[in-house]
């Protein structure tokens, strides 16, 4: 999933596509819009939405520590949950560091974004990226995209989140930490 940050405005459009496409109640979420400000960024006032759904990382914590082997990943790196073995024990939930695996108090199971993987079967993107009316999600291989377009979208980003100069930073386990 590739998000373009000059294109997202914060609609929540991705959020309620994905509702309706799973059938999730009030609660969890397996795809949410993180507001990034206001905040002051290179002169200028800046908000930043960010849509952000599983990471669906190379090593999942969430697959290791599932006792039941509910949480999976498949051949094309799709981590998904099979929500007919999973016992709601929320192992998965401590474990992941981007906190994607929800809770679901309806079905007593865990549930997290699989970017619709029925319909990625089916040859169809996500229902995110169809449902965003600003085509700021885009879905396949991140290799793909051009290398001017990766390199702007690490600029915005940083842009955002690294403005201060680096004297008002604090080194804390090799990773700069606001004082």
């Amino acid at each position: 999933m590739f998000v373009d940050l000059d294109r997202c405005v914060g609609c929540f459009g991705c959020e309620v596509s994905c509702k309706l496409e799973h059938d999730l109640p009030v609660g969890p979420r397996r795809m949410r819009v993180m507001q990034i400000g206001p905040k002051v960024a290179g002169g200028k006032l800046m908000t930043l939405y960010l849509p952000m759904n599983c990471m669906h990382c190379e090593k999942p914590a969430c697959v290791e520590v599932c006792p039941t082997g509910a949480m999976q990943k498949r051949s094309d790196g799709i981590v998904f949950v099979d929500e007919k073995i999973c016992i709601g024990c929320k192992s998965c939930i401590i474990a992941c560091p981007a906190g994607s695996p929800q809770y679901n108090a309806k079905t007593g199971k865990v549930t997290k974004c699989d970017y619709c993987k029925d319909r990625v079967d089916a040859g169809l993107w996500p229902s995110c990226a169809t449902k965003c009316a600003m085509k700021a999600l885009s879905f396949g291989n991140i290799n793909e995209l051009s290398t001017v377009t990766r390199e702007k979208m690490a600029r915005k980003f940083g842009e955002m989140f690294f403005a201060e100069k680096a004297e008002n930073l604090i080194k804390i386990n090799d990773r700069g930490v606001k004082k």
